[in-house]
């Protein structure tokens, strides 16, 4: 509908919908009455006007107490959704009151007793002080009552002036403000109060030698559990390097095992260059402090040094497996189909839209009333992330986009009447860009779901990647209508990043050991090249022992294969489900062949990517800022390895609580800068590189190769593009999640090169 500008030409009000802005079960049966009151909620079945929001019109349609009139011409299935979702509001805030008070009981402060000093504890005030105060027993009723009433607004007012202290704190010294919404800052007052007046906080020294020295030991014992499944189903040494803010190369080590990634520790190597031999020695010395016979792979990127470390350790360690990461290879072939003509064209088009409406105020505030305050641009972890997320926004938001361009308040908007206002209106109304929109998602969607499946926590991913590889390349041909032609350039991408680096016989192995595919299609046993990978995979992992290897593949391999004794069983084909454990099928249905059950758990209990090690450079930028760089190697160490594996610990625990984050969103817009201004692209900070399309020269006389020498002279921080202030958050106001739950993590903040 036409909407005219306001005469001191401010963005117009749009009219609003009579529905909610969320996906409650409520607004199927009700709306608003008016859009600029949202207390007041009218039910679609008996007209009654409820003015507590939706929470409230919920407690109408299933009449749950005297307090709200219910409703007498509801169906039974309102009924029933509504009281679910209340249901589950309560249960929820059950959960979230007794997590809270369990964070309060983990809380112990040993009272002192002596002479002159009371064994007493200091008078604490909870949730239900302002209720349970002393009260006259002799007045009267109305006067009790404004007497308790007095209370809570006293409690209310200590409350405040309690969190003015916190306040000022936060403010004085830049404090992140979701820092304070976790656990142990709500720890840390719970003990406060438990202390009592006159607690005096530790010292710096305290901070940086005994406390750390404290702390590091507590969090190494809350990994004694990943020490069992270490020593039971083996692990994976993953390694990177980062280079902190005074230009120390410092070289990273994590371990993966099938209870999540740790930090193991890190070397500082600004005294030679990252050749494979130095590598080597990283990994093989940490290989030796973790147990060789625990350890199952190294996990790395395919950079040129990393695969010459690979040639050496297989020298010294030929049992143990060295892959490349999956999450690395997975970015390769999107950065390689991204540059295709056709979706680069696509991406460019969107990017222009995003540019000019997040360029001008007006732009951006309509755009925001006509989207309901969702903001088009989603950021993501990587600069591919990024683009899928967007262009997914873009396309959730079609019709309203295209019913904004076509407003008069927009054709009126001065800047609209330009190129690229007019460009980015025509791209909008364009059918053949929304067509472009459509395949670009059809066709990233697949890689995406992989890589949301080899990036994340979850569950370990061996025994998924190569099918779902299978798989994504399956859809991607239909995508493309199963038209060979059409699907050619972006099939051969995949298979040039796939070869040698995630169809190894390992992979192959895990793949084959994964009843979830191979059951389901016979087929793939016959397979001459899946044998192969077996017999070499088999071979590597037995070693020496070849009477273990002759009776796992002449004897319990052909009972796996054939589906014979245990594997034959009903229960078994639990492998149907695709939420099924592998590892846990495996050691209920392999009893009766051992050597190919440890065989196939301690594959299936590996992780496919080293992601988890990289994240941990945004940790290592936090600790170790400006004013803080004059840390020791190891104080920084101790500080990482605690700061890193307690957030692994919580990401672990939020797992098992069913409350999942989607690892492709960032809390920033570091890696979306393409998508607010011309040549943002250049600003982004993770960069995916391939030896396969660089220089693999090396210096005749030392053997190392000429990138790592470049490295060592920093030719690429010579010539890389500065960030500047010019890289932008994406709000200036608020920044609208997509998803209203999603739990977040700590924000990182990127200071300016240009400082330095």
């Amino acid at each position: 509908m036409d909407v005219d500008s306001g005469a001191d030409g401010s963005v117009p009000e749009v009219p609003m919908v009579l529905i909610g802005n969320s996906s409650d079960v409520g607004w199927k049966y009700g709306k608003y009455c008016d859009p600029f009151n949202k207390s007041k909620v009218k039910c679609d079945f008996c007209g009654h006007i409820s003015t507590g929001g939706i929470y409230r019109f919920k407690k109408h349609i299933v009449g749950v107490d005297n307090v709200v009139s219910s409703c007498k011409k509801a169906t039974p299935e309102a009924k029933e959704a509504c009281k679910k979702a209340l249901e589950k509001v309560t249960a929820t805030k059950g959960i979230k009151r007794q997590h809270e008070q369990d964070l309060r009981d983990d809380v112990h402060i040993s009272s002192s007793v002596g002479e002159g000093v009371s064994n007493s504890e200091p008078n604490k005030v909870g949730p239900m002080d302002k209720f349970v105060r002393p009260i006259d027993g002799k007045s009267s009723k109305e006067e009790a009552l404004r007497q308790l009433s007095m209370n809570e607004a006293l409690f209310k007012e200590r409350v405040h002036q309690a969190s003015q202290y916190v306040a000022r704190w936060v403010y004085t010294h830049a404090i992140p403000f979701n820092a304070l919404d976790n656990d142990e800052f709500k720890q840390m007052c719970e003990a406060i109060g438990k202390f009592g007046p006159g607690y005096e906080p530790p010292s710096q020294f305290d901070l940086r030698e005994k406390l750390l020295t404290e702390e590091y030991a507590r969090t190494k014992s809350l990994l004694d559990d990943r020490e069992a499944q270490k020593n039971k189903l083996g692990c994976t040494i993953m390694t990177d390097a980062w280079t902190d803010m005074k230009r120390r190369s410092i070289m990273n080590v994590c371990m993966h095992c099938s209870g999540g990634t740790s930090f193991l520790k890190s070397k500082e190597t600004s005294d030679v260059s990252h050749t494979g031999e130095v590598i080597f020695e990283l990994v093989d010395k940490s290989i030796e402090e973790v147990g060789a016979e625990h350890v199952m792979q190294v996990c790395t990127d395919n950079a040129s040094n990393n695969m010459a470390a690979k040639k050496l350790l297989l020298e010294k360690r030929p049992k143990i497996f060295w892959t490349s990461c999956a999450t690395h290879t997975i970015n390769l072939m999107l950065q390689g189909i991204g540059n295709i003509k056709r979706f680069k064209s696509i991406v460019d088009q969107a990017q222009k839209v995003t540019i000019f409406i997040y360029a001008h105020h007006k732009t951006l505030a309509y755009m925001r009333k006509c989207t309901k305050r969702r903001d088009i641009i989603r950021p993501g972890v990587t600069r591919f992330a990024s683009n899928f997320l967007t262009l997914q926004s873009l396309a959730e938001k079609r019709d309203a986009l295209r019913g904004m361009v076509v407003d008069r308040a927009w054709e009126e908007m001065p800047i609209v009447k330009t190129k690229k206002g007019k460009d980015a209106t025509a791209t909008l109304m364009d059918a053949n860009f929304w067509k472009g929109v459509t395949l670009c998602l059809k066709v990233f969607e697949p890689l995406f779901c992989l890589l949301r499946l080899v990036d994340g926590d979850g569950k370990p991913s061996m025994p998924w990647l190569y099918g779902e590889m299978l798989k994504a390349k399956t859809k991607i041909k239909e995508a493309f209508g199963n038209n060979e032609k059409n699907y050619r350039e972006t099939i051969a991408i995949i298979d040039k990043k796939l070869k040698g680096r995630l169809d190894s016989p390992l992979h192959k192995t895990a793949y084959l050991l994964n009843p979830h595919y191979t059951y389901a299609n016979k087929e793939i046993f016959d397979d001459s090249s899946m044998t192969v990978a077996l017999m070499r995979c088999a071979e590597q992992y037995f070693g020496d022992d070849e009477i273990s290897l002759k009776k796992m593949i002449n004897g319990e391999w052909l009972l796996y294969e054939n589906m014979e004794g245990p594997f034959k069983k009903n229960l078994a084909s639990s492998w149907e489900r695709a939420d099924y454990n592998p590892v846990g099928w495996w050691k209920l249905y392999g009893t009766e062949v051992p050597l190919l059950q440890k065989m196939a758990m301690r594959i299936l209990s590996l992780t496919s990517s080293s992601s988890g090690c990289e994240r941990n450079w945004s940790v290592y930028e936090m600790i170790h800022t400006k004013r803080r760089n004059r840390l020791t190697i190891d104080r920084l160490n101790n500080m990482v390895y605690i700061q890193f594996n307690t957030r692994m610990l919580s990401k672990r625990q939020r797992l098992k609580d069913k409350k999942k984050a989607d690892s492709l969103v960032s809390n920033d817009a570091s890696e979306a800068q393409g998508w607010l201004f011309e040549g943002g692209d250049d600003h982004a900070l993770v960069v995916f590189r391939d030896d396969e399309d660089g220089d693999q020269g090396v210096h005749p006389a030392t053997g190392i190769p000429y990138d790592v020498i470049g490295e060592a002279m920093g030719a690429q921080e010579q010539l890389q593009v500065r960030r500047s202030a010019r890289v932008r958050d994406l709000e200036e106001e608020e920044f609208e999640s997509e998803e209203e739950d999603v739990l977040q993590d700590d924000d990182i903040e990127y200071e300016d090169d240009d400082e330095y």
